[in-house]
């Protein structure tokens, strides 16, 4: 469990970059910066939940410029990967109570806090990629997980 989770971080963080990069050379459009701002705040506030931090208040939808990005996707992709390493088996199980930005009380499975985080993370991509598309990028990068596999040679 742990080594496909380190695995799904490696990816998230490789597809980020390979987004951000493709919105810089497009001269930064705005709705791709805040579509992977927002989706790098979401993971900031998932990982202090994660580690049962008291909760940041953060707004989800920053006016992060674009080229502060670069070291965010680093930074989370790091701290998520550090956490993720420390964990033991057990604790992919365990249920992680935390208050959503609403101030409603939560209890859910670490696994599923996880799955939800990378799945975010697609779905968001994906709205900068057509935001990207109508500001006049003619081909995105292929950002698919098995290509990522393919291009890390894992097996």
């Amino acid at each position: 469990m742990k080594d496909h989770f380190i695995r799904l971080f490696e990816y998230d963080r490789y597809a980020n970059q390979i987004i951000l990069d493709t919105i810089i050379k497009a001269d930064n459009p705005e709705k791709p910066v805040k579509f992977m701002a927002h989706l790098l705040a979401a993971q900031q506030v998932w990982l202090n939940r994660a580690k049962g931090l008291p909760g940041a208040v953060r707004a989800l939808w920053p006016e992060w410029p674009a080229d502060t990005l670069g070291a965010i996707v680093a930074e989370n992709g790091q701290q998520w990967i550090d956490f993720l390493s420390q964990l033991n088996p057990e604790d992919f199980e365990k249920q992680i109570s935390y208050q959503d930005m609403r101030g409603n009380n939560w209890e859910n499975k670490l696994t599923d806090i996880l799955t939800q985080l990378i799945n975010h993370g697609t779905h968001h991509r994906a709205q900068a990629g057509q935001h990207l598309i109508m500001a006049g990028v003619e081909k995105l990068p292929v950002t698919d997980y098995i290509f990522f596999i393919r291009a890390m040679n894992y097996t």
